[in-house]
Order: structure tokens, then sequence, then C-alpha cells
């Protein structure tokens, strides 16, 4: 009597019972976010390439699914569910309006570093604050601070004086999928003062060569002459599917340009003019 088999149900019943013990510990460890900020974009899959299917409420909490490329999907009241950017629930000050540059992965790219100097002001000057590198970084600093303060996703190539290869820089913006990246370099002459001002530079036509023009069309008010949009054959450009530029801001051998360059007005005009190119960019 004391070898007989429980009857088949009570088996289905226990292994129900243990089914949803584990889908309730599973839910329990599930992380959640609180969304300070209302009205994120709620978008189908992980960037601005999918449309927006809700905009989340400010102060809610949200089950994470999975991230991808620093998005959540997030689980939504009416158990469907959806992409938020989570660097804007992670934002400690909430932004005053969401906008698809807040939205936006921008990868910046400070050209050379380390014992990659680039052009200098003077040939074989061995001092940094007449090398292409130091003021490269500089901008790029000054451009990622606007940008971060619009709530864009700001990823830099280099942040420091240190040496980055040509490849990983493009291969970086393929690996985030960057919504844009951006160059930054100083142009240099055969000959000291020989030539002056700004050219932004694209290689594939389509998205980046409409980014080239957006921020072509902000460098108008800047004190150096804007020489507009040219093609290119830069390979952080070249060998990059995502939307990309390379902006030579000035002849740092042309004393001219070299005064503006090294100014914090004039790096803090780009940074505005970025941004600006860049939100009208993804407007269109």
């Amino acid at each position: 009597m004391f070898n007989q088999k429980p009857p088949r149900s009570v088996w289905l019943t226990a292994i129900i019972v243990l089914v949803t013990l584990g889908l309730v510990w599973g839910i329990s460890r599930q992380k959640t976010v609180v969304i300070r900020t209302g009205g994120i974009n709620v978008r189908k899959g992980p960037g601005l390439d999918y449309d927006a299917i809700a905009q989340t409420k400010a102060k809610k909490r949200y089950h994470v699914i999975a991230e991808r490329n620093d998005w959540y999907k997030i689980r939504l009241a009416d158990n469907q569910f959806g992409w938020v950017a989570s660097w804007l629930v992670n934002r400690k000050k909430p932004l005053n309006k969401v906008t698809r540059l807040s939205e936006a992965t921008i990868v910046i790219d400070a050209g050379h570093g380390g014992s990659d100097s680039g052009a200098e002001y003077h040939r074989d000057s061995k001092k940094a604050k007449y090398m292409e590198k130091t003021y490269t970084l500089q901008m790029a600093n000054r451009v990622a601070d606007e940008l971060r303060l619009h709530g864009a996703h700001v990823i830099m190539t280099r942040d420091n004086d240190r040496y980055v290869g040509l490849r990983p820089r493009p291969a970086l913006a393929e690996s985030v999928h960057a919504d844009a990246f951006i160059s930054f370099h100083y142009d240099s002459s055969p000959e000291r003062n020989q030539a002056s001002g700004i050219t932004t530079y694209y290689y594939h036509d389509g998205a980046s060569k409409k980014l080239a023009r957006c921020l072509a069309h902000q460098y108008n008010n800047l004190p150096l002459k804007n020489k507009g949009i040219d093609f290119g054959d830069f390979l952080v450009i070249r060998d990059n599917t995502r939307p990309a530029v390379l902006c030579e801001m000035g002849y740092i051998n042309t004393t001219k340009d070299f005064h503006q360059i090294r100014r914090l007005s004039y790096q803090l005009k780009v940074a505005h003019d970025v941004s600006k190119g860049l939100e009208n960019y993804f407007a269109q």
C-alpha cells in the first residue's frame, strides 16, 4: 500500500505549482527602472530607425526585459513591449524636452592622439600646445559636453592623449549603431599662412552627405571662412556605414586660424553649431 504511486493529477498539480513559482521568482528578479522624465519615446526596436509606439509616463516604474545598444526593452502597462534610450532613463536631471537628438547616439572622434601628433603650427615644434592632437581633443570635449546637455548619448573614440588606430574609430561607430559619427581635425598647407577656412567632408552619399550639409550650414557664423562640404577619401568616414563626416575646423599652420583654434570662445561656438546642425539633421 505504501509503494503506490500518487495519482497523475497530483503530479500535474505539483508541476503547475513549480512552474508558477518559477515564473513569479523570475519576474521578481527582473530589473526595474523608474523613468523620471515623461514623454520619452518607446520604440519598436533599439534605435532611432524604429517607429515610436508609445511614450513613457513620468515617475512610473517599468520592468526591463532586455538591453541592446544601450537601449532598454521594457514591458508596457498593456502587456506590450518597446525600447527606450537607457541614458534618458538613467539621467540624473530630467530633460525639459525630449527630442530626436536626445535619443541619438553620437560618436565624437578627436583626430590623432598619443604618438600621432597630427599637423603642427610650427614644424617639429615638439610642444603639445602647437600640435593638432591637442586641439582636436579640446574641440571634441566641448562638443561632447554640449550634446550631453541636450540629452544625447555621446561616445568618444578617445577622451585623453592616447593613440587610437584609424580602423577602430569607424568600428566603434558600427558596434554601437551610432546615429552620427563626427571626426574633428585641423588642416595644414604645404607652407605656413597659405590657406584658411573650414571644410566639412563626407565620403558616402545619402545620410552622410546630408549630415555634412546640416553641419556646414551652421558654420557660416564662425570667424573663419566656411568652405562648405566636399568629398573626402578618409578611412574613418570611408569605412563607416553609419552617417559620418570629417570636419577640418581651420588651418593649424596659418596664424589667423590658429589664434581662433586655440580660443575657448571659438570651440564653444563650434560646439553650439554642431548641436544645432544635428538637431536639424535629425528633424529632416
